[in-house]
């Protein structure tokens, strides 16, 4: 008895710390691959803008670029701006290793491969407003340029030579709410409640 109780404990406490999945925060249409893009290494940087509509935390983003065929992309250098590469500055990095990955998705008409990088392992909390992606330094083993897709999507954009550009390929994706701690997922209360109740059952038999 004292085992069956322990082992309902244990469900009840794994159900409650279930987290909500990562949704699409804000999205700037898909990847074009076929238009232009925009240098992002050798000094160059290209910042995009995205509104949040509430509160958030962001756990990452994606983003299309195009690059040499062969190449795949090893690090790049992202921040998260009040301004466009500038003002305050609620978050930065160098994304590599586990929290970046690179998928094929075609060859464009310029011979360059149009792939998919994803980005993960961010924990930046924003309010809702009006904010800057800034991608720069980006790397590949052969030491080519990498462009980031222009997708002429809704963000106003920039790049650092030349000023206003159109904008690129890319999502901003995480959970709504500013509090950074797992939430529990509808389905996982209500499990947590039928567990609590299957508890409180074993007890009163127990007990009476």
């Amino acid at each position: 008895m004292k085992m069956r109780i322990a082992l309902l404990s244990l469900l009840c406490l794994a159900l409650a710390v279930i987290p909500a999945s990562a949704q699409i925060l804000y999205s700037n249409g898909p990847i074009n691959g076929t238009t232009d893009a925009w240098t992002i290494n050798f000094g160059y940087v290209v910042s995009d803008s995205f509104n949040l509509s509430s509160a958030s935390t962001v756990g990452g983003f994606d983003f299309g670029v195009w690059e040499f065929p062969g190449d795949v992309l090893s690090s790049v250098d992202w921040s998260i701006t009040a301004s466009e590469n500038g003002g305050t500055s609620y978050g930065s990095g160098t994304a590599s290793g586990a929290n970046l990955a690179d998928a094929y998705i075609s060859s464009n008409q310029y011979g360059y491969n149009v792939d998919k990088i994803t980005v993960s392992g961010l924990n930046v909390a924003l309010g809702s407003g009006t904010y800057w992606l800034n991608l720069q330094n980006a790397t590949v083993p052969s030491g080519d340029p990498v462009y980031w897709d222009e997708n002429s999507g809704p963000s106003s954009a920039s790049e650092n030579s030349v000023g206003s550009i159109p904008s690129e390929a890319f999502d901003i994706t995480g959970t709504t709410g500013s509090n950074t701690s797992p939430t529990p997922e509808p389905s996982s209360i209500m499990l947590l409640g039928s567990g609590i109740l299957g508890l409180a059952g074993v007890l009163r038999r127990k007990l009476f």
